[in-house]
């Protein structure tokens, strides 16, 4: 199991955000499948709280597009269209390079350092002895503290929602790559370390190619 990263969620402030952000990793990471029903009252349960704050976290998750509800069927993890990686990939190809651009210009002294401090940690991480879900959760760490850093709180909660998207794609993908997580924790190294460094263009150009080799690894195992 590899630590979690830096740039992970904060603590929950309520019983509903804990719910939310319990139910939203277990859709992203596909602990529940896509189209699966959601059983408010058994996820409840085993959350150990009532049903109102799981009620209001699926609500959350619906503008997510990670459940959809519909009237007398219930609540149901959304399906996934291939064709929504395209669509993904577009819009990420455009904010993913400004989000990086944009924390290598503004990051304060405090995100740079945790930023390096994140690239050591991605560059120590085993992947061929880690578990591939805890990869993808590290993943996602180093993606939000990027997001976090560029310091434009409605484009971090852009990114952060297209990125879990993207992320459900790759976990569906997940047993089909062999090496390609280890391109993608190389390309976060020098990612983080170009926004550490201040290098902007550098920032926008490796995080454009990033998004690019990541639709281009998922179409070739399809």
């Amino acid at each position: 199991m590899c630590a979690v990263p830096l740039g992970s969620d904060p603590a929950p402030a309520s019983m509903a955000d804990r719910a939310y952000l319990a139910l939203r990793d277990q859709l992203i990471m596909l602990t529940i499948r896509p189209g699966e029903p959601i059983d408010d009252d058994a996820i409840a349960k085993s959350l150990g709280m009532g049903r109102t704050p799981v009620r209001e976290a699926l609500k959350r998750l619906e503008v997510d597009r990670l459940v959809v509800s519909y009237s007398r069927r219930g609540t149901f993890a959304t399906g996934m269209d291939i064709a929504d990686l395209a669509h993904l990939s577009e819009i990420r190809v455009q904010l993913e390079p400004l989000a990086a651009r944009r924390a290598a210009e503004r990051a304060p002294r405090a995100a740079r350092a945790e930023l390096e401090d994140l690239a050591v940690g991605t560059e120590r991480l085993d992947v061929h002895h880690t578990n591939r879900t805890d990869v993808m959760r590290w993943d996602l760490g180093v993606h939000r503290a990027i997001y976090r850093a560029a310091g434009n709180p409605h484009l971090e909660d852009v990114l952060i929602r297209y990125h879990n998207l993207a992320t459900r794609i790759h976990c569906l993908f997940l047993d089909r790559l062999d090496t390609t997580d280890l391109d993608v924790v190389a390309e976060h190294v020098q990612l983080l370390r170009a926004i550490a460094a201040g290098n902007g263009d550098r920032a926008d150009h490796l995080a454009r190619a990033h998004v690019v080799g990541f639709e281009r690894a998922i179409r070739a195992v399809i």
